[in-house]
Formats: C-alpha cells, structure tokens, sequence
C-alpha cells in the first residue's frame, strides 16, 4: 500500500507535488487555528459554568450550614393560649377587626377566619405576624374586591405541631 502511494506521488508532476504539498500546508494551517479557536471557546463556557458551580456551591454550604443551626436549635413550642383568642389578639393589633368578620373554631387546634374588606397587603403582614405565634396558614380563599387593592377572604388557620 505504501508502495502504491510512493508510486501514485511520483508520477505526479514536481507542479502538481507542490500544489498538493501546498494546498496540505493550508489545510492543515485551517484545522489547526479551527482547533484553537474550538478550544478557547469551550474554555470559556467552562470558565462561566465553573463560576456558577462555585456560587452554587457556596450557597449550599450556607444551607446546609443553616439546617445545622436550625436542628440544633430547641424545638419550638407553640402557644398554649387559645387559637381562637390568639388570632381574634393578633387582628385586633394589626388593625383588622373592623374588617373581621367572623372566627368559627372547629377544634382547639384550627379556626376559620373571614373577612369582608381587607386590604390584601395588611392581610398579608397579619399572616407574617402569625407564624411568629407559630401559627400557620392550611387553606385559603380570596376574592379580588372593586377596590384596588381590597380582598375578601376566607382562610384556615392552624396551629404548628411542636416537634
């Protein structure tokens, strides 16, 4: 085989070996600086995704750091006040009550809130102040009011499980 091409090379023209010889110089100057330039931009897009797994990295290692504290801290209790006087207290000092319109207590660890007019914004800071009473929100219904801004709900309470 090798012979055949030594053969196949020599019958050519020294024009033609040259023409050959040089047209093999650039293609091979071609698939190189394509090589290269491949290469740095795969470099680069290695470069942008090593920096994002590295912040991806760092704010896990806070997370995790974090479910740490979290589990070493003590179990929280919850109120032993009544659920139903807890939360008519809690509307009362976030400034609803007006809007409040009825509190039906099924049992001693869940009541039903509805209001007539509440402004959704102030509803929503309510619900914030009640899971620091680690009271929380099971369910919930809104209804949008003409009054921008305004709501009509009616919502579950529950108290959280002390772990």
């Amino acid at each position: 085989m090798r012979a055949q091409l030594r053969k196949a090379w020599e019958s050519r023209a020294p024009r033609e070996r040259a023409v050959i010889a040089a047209l093999a110089v650039i293609l091979g100057a071609a698939l190189y600086v394509w090589f290269v330039q491949s290469a740095g931009q795969a470099r680069a897009q290695l470069r942008t995704s090593v920096t994002t797994l590295r912040a991806q990295a760092a704010r896990l290692e806070q997370q995790a750091a974090e479910l740490e504290r979290l589990r070493a801290a003590p179990a929280v209790s919850a109120s032993k006040t009544d659920l139903r006087t807890l939360v008519q207290a809690q509307a009362g000092a976030a400034g609803l009550s007006r809007a409040l319109v009825r509190i039906d207590a099924p049992n001693a660890d869940q009541v039903v809130v509805v209001f007539g007019a509440v402004a959704f914004a102030d509803w929503l800071n309510w619900i914030a102040g009640l899971k620091s009473q680690h009271v929380r929100l099971e369910a919930c219904r809104i209804e949008a009011l003409s009054t921008p801004g305004m709501v009509s709900m009616t919502a579950t309470l529950v108290r959280a499980k002390s772990q």
